[in-house]
């Protein structure tokens, strides 16, 4: 939008506006103003997108000046919002309780271009893309912007649901910035999810653009939309997809949650409640993207995924992007066919011959990333205050509980160990790692601490993953020698995380394994023989 175009739009507000507050607009300080908010009572007043709010003038508002600028828009429709035609701007209306207008909110629309660049490779993918964000972040600006991006650069069907003009402007003629996309406008909120089924059973649109999902029924209408193939543009109210998932009403939009209980073996092995909560279906939209703020993006660019992590408590990272910083999305693709170090875990099966049986399908990132994740731990005979001096002074990503349920780690006196026999056998039944201290001295607690966090692998990320993938390999060849008869065999000491993928890989082929040893010795010892044969049969 050229800024000829700005000025005449700014000038079509100001026109509506009495003549002692137009006075004191100035254009050369409308840049950032967001709104201009005329209160019964108060002296009018310009609010900026940093904050700051500015009075134009000592004199308060009247009535007349209420009833002088609602005369010069179109009525207001049941949501209390009117517009401008051939404008952005949004007149909302504040009533006292016999339904007289005693507040005025004018919100100034503008084009922005150039802030959906950084997601450009997104919105060209055909995949539905749901926006969360709190309010005035900059929705509503990119959803306008992608339609014109669809309409105009690819050349689809793009049909804009309008529930109050914000998307494509007041008035029958859409707004240039939407491009060639067509506009349908909706006579009441309440409508909005009967004209979005109407645009796909009438329009045949290839996409569909819809503001503000925030009812049962447009989510329901929105799952309607994607299931006929039609690609959904949309936002959401919810500043984040957590945020999301916990609204029982719009948690379908992300497939819905369902509350499953588990058997005890499959509660034991996740380390987790009998009564767990799961994605209950396929999300209606393929990637979700936070507006953290104007400038900054988290994109999740699989939805599925980002949900299952989040519902179990596993590290879920979004891919961050900022506005103002260029991507080359063609050298981003490239660098995707690189291999990365976690690329080669996840190449393991690749790597080595083995039956079909022998797949390694469990997900390996969860594992690799916990290495970074904060950890809880236990103690049993070993002084806390100690403890928590080394934590705070190593700056560690851990802290005390004094709840063993919710505990990662065990750190236990070794001279305590009859007398602490049921909470180590409790420990033992979790699969949570148990350290011991020979003396409450703070060398030895220290030395303890960093072992039972691996320190030394997160600083070595990459010797982590060779470690890993020998680990793996052992273990692998183990389960073949145990399948064709072999009986029980014990693998090299591991650390807590490597242990868990092979005690996953292991449970995958119906096997049994068992961490023995202590401390650096700790390991896995495989059940086969009789007893495999006795399992089986």
């Amino acid at each position: 939008m050229s800024n000829i175009q700005l000025q005449n739009d700014l000038e079509k507000l100001v026109e509506i506006l009495p003549d002692r507050i137009r006075e004191y607009i100035d254009y050369h300080v409308m840049d950032d103003v967001i709104e201009i908010v005329l209160d019964i009572g108060r002296p009018p007043e310009i609010r900026h997108s940093d904050g700051k709010i500015e009075y134009l003038g000592n004199t308060d508002i009247t009535y007349e000046d209420i009833e002088y600028i609602t005369s010069r828009v179109q009525e207001f429709t049941s949501d209390n919002r009117s517009g401008i035609p051939g404008t952005l701007h949004r007149i909302s209306a504040i009533r006292n309780r016999q339904g007289r207008v005693v507040g005025l909110t004018c919100r100034i629309g503008r084009v922005i271009t150039g802030t959906i660049s950084c997601i450009k490779d997104i919105c060209l993918q055909n995949k539905s893309i749901l926006f969360l964000g709190r309010p005035g972040v900059g929705k509503t600006t990119k959803l306008r912007e992608i339609s014109r991006l669809v309409a105009d650069e690819l050349g689809k069907r793009v049909v804009i649901v309008d529930t109050s003009n914000e998307i494509a402007g007041d008035g029958d003629t859409p707004h240039p910035a939407v491009g060639h996309a067509r506009r349908m406008q909706v006579r009441q909120p309440e409508y909005q999810k009967d004209i979005m089924i109407e645009a796909v059973e009438n329009h045949t649109p290839e996409v569909i653009v819809v503001d503000e999902i925030g009812t049962e029924a447009e989510a329901q209408a929105a799952r309607t939309i994607a299931e006929r193939g039609v690609m959904l543009i949309a936002t959401a109210h919810g500043n984040s997809l957590e945020s999301l998932i916990k609204n029982p009403t719009l948690s379908d939009l992300v497939g819905g949650i369902q509350s499953v209980t588990l058997g005890d073996d499959e509660a034991k092995r996740r380390s987790s409640q009998k009564t767990v909560l799961e994605r209950e279906k396929q999300p209606t939209f393929d990637i979700v993207i936070e507006i953290i703020d104007r400038n900054t993006l988290a994109v999740y660019k699989n939805a599925s995924e980002a949900v299952d992590y989040i519902l179990r408590g596993w590290p879920i990272r979004p891919e961050l992007r900022k506005v103002d910083k260029t991507y080359n999305f063609s050298e981003d693709v490239a660098q995707e066919k690189t291999p990365t170090v976690i690329d080669k875990i996840n190449a393991l099966d690749e790597k080595i011959e083995h039956p079909e049986s022998l797949k390694f399908s469990f997900s390996r990132q969860k594992y690799v990333e916990e290495v970074k994740k904060f950890k809880k731990i236990y103690l049993y005979a070993v002084s806390r205050s100690i403890a928590e001096k080394v934590i705070e002074r190593l700056d560690l990503n851990a802290e005390i509980t004094r709840n063993l349920d919710d505990a990662d780690i065990v750190i236990a006196h070794k001279n305590f160990i009859k007398g602490g026999a049921k909470v180590l056998s409790t420990a033992e039944e979790n699969r949570l790692q148990i350290f011991y201290v020979k003396t409450n001295s703070m060398a030895q607690i220290q030395k303890v601490i960093k072992d039972a966090l691996d320190i030394a692998e997160v600083n070595d990320r990459q010797t982590f993953y060779d470690i890993t993938e020998k680990a793996l390999d052992e273990a692998k060849s183990a389960i073949e020698k145990i399948l064709a008869g072999s009986g029980d065999i014990e693998l090299k000491p591991q650390s807590t995380h490597i242990r868990k993928l092979q005690h996953e890989l292991v449970e995958q082929h119906n096997l049994e394994s068992k961490s023995i040893g202590e401390g650096e010795s700790r390991h896995l010892r495989i059940v086969g023989g009789k007893d495999f044969k006795e399992k089986l049969g």
